[in-house]
């Protein structure tokens, strides 16, 4: 398996969801970073289980245990090594999944390629839990960021058929990114935050799932961040994106909205403010030549609905080779959207990070 991501700043995330541990490996930070616990504690606590009625019940305190990198909380140049302890698992429900795997899991193509090995419970290493570590890492991250004044943040754009209001990408406040990621279920509109609730209340009462939007920005980047070609900050975040189960989709800016646009519309013009070159629209979300325009960087990110459904689902039996229905067991999220939007978020904060050093 392959759980690294980074050139310069290399992040390993290592364990299974019902394993012993959780943790990662963060090697390349530089020295002498104090790092605020209570800041590294707040997002982690933001995607912990069983925080939120709209998550799932299994709740885990989700608390990082250092165990090399830091003395007196300040990094000391060697590889950082936390875990994270997990302390309430049920592995019997799953018991059954090596057999008759999940749709749109990673059940059966897991079941392939390791020739039934691989460790089921929970998902193995294919869980969602494996975030935990991310988010870790990507709060580290975001510490180094914020000194040289870049601060990043995210709502839930979308859940179902509910829309919150949506950035200015040409004019998004620190202060508007810094209070959506102190909250746990992050929305710009209360209403909408209400509505969406009921929406996953609904998919709870009805043993189904939805999916959703996250929207995410940066602010503060200074010009010329990335490359062309194949060291974009695109295609550099896209794939530490990618990495977050349940993640189909990714878009900078106007994204797929481009299709609908002429060159007129689409172009964002040049203008000076405050003595400086800056933009007068963002329709490219921050990013020109695969490079920072100096705008926000904005992006998309799709969350499909929880593949861990209880209404019962057609599946195949792969002892017997026979078409089987299954009904899945155990504590889920009927929507895992509010959970991953510090995902993402520490996700374009290592990204960005990694691509800086």
């Amino acid at each position: 398996m392959s759980s690294e991501f980074g050139k310069n700043i290399k992040l390993s995330i290592f364990g299974e969801s019902h394993g012993e541990a959780i943790g990662c490996v963060i090697d390349g930070l530089p020295s002498g970073i104090m790092l605020n616990m209570d800041e590294i504690y707040k997002d982690m606590a933001r995607r912990a289980p069983g925080r939120d009625k709209s998550s799932t019940p299994r709740l885990e305190k989700d608390e990082p245990h250092i165990l090399s990198g830091v003395l007196d909380y300040v990094t000391t140049g060697a590889p950082l090594a936390m875990i994270i302890e997990n302390t309430n698992t049920k592995s019997g429900d799953y018991k059954d999944l090596m057999t008759v795997p999940r749709p749109s899991h990673s059940d059966y193509p897991a079941y392939v390629k390791y020739n039934g090995k691989n460790d089921i419970r929970g998902g193995g290493h294919f869980s969602g839990r494996l975030t935990a570590p991310l988010v870790f890492a990507g709060a580290v991250a975001k510490q180094i960021l914020k000194t040289k004044g870049i601060t990043i943040g995210a709502h839930i754009a979308k859940i179902g058929n509910v829309c919150d209001a949506v950035f200015d990408k040409n004019n998004i406040s620190k202060a508007l990114l810094e209070k959506l990621s102190s909250e746990p279920f992050s929305t710009i509109s209360a209403s909408a935050q209400e509505k969406m609730r009921t929406v996953i209340e609904c998919a709870r009462l009805e043993q189904d799932s939805v999916g959703g939007i996250i929207e995410c920005a940066a602010v503060g980047l200074p010009v010329g961040i990335g490359a062309n070609m194949f060291s974009t900050v695109e295609g550099h975040l896209a794939s530490i994106l990618f990495g977050v189960p349940a993640v189909k989709g990714v878009e900078f800016g106007a994204g797929f909205d481009f299709a609908n646009m002429t060159g007129s519309q689409a172009n964002d013009a040049y203008c000076i403010k405050n003595g400086r070159v800056a933009l007068k629209t963002n329709h490219n979300g921050g990013v020109l030549g695969g490079m920072t325009s100096g705008a926000p960087l904005v992006l998309n990110v799709v969350i499909k609905p929880t593949p861990s459904i209880s209404k019962p689902q057609k599946s195949v039996n792969l002892q017997k080779m026979e078409e089987e229905t299954l009904i899945i067991k155990g504590r889920h999220d009927p929507c895992i959207v509010a959970r991953a939007v510090p995902v993402i978020e520490a996700a374009v904060a290592f990204g960005l990070l990694d691509i800086m050093m």
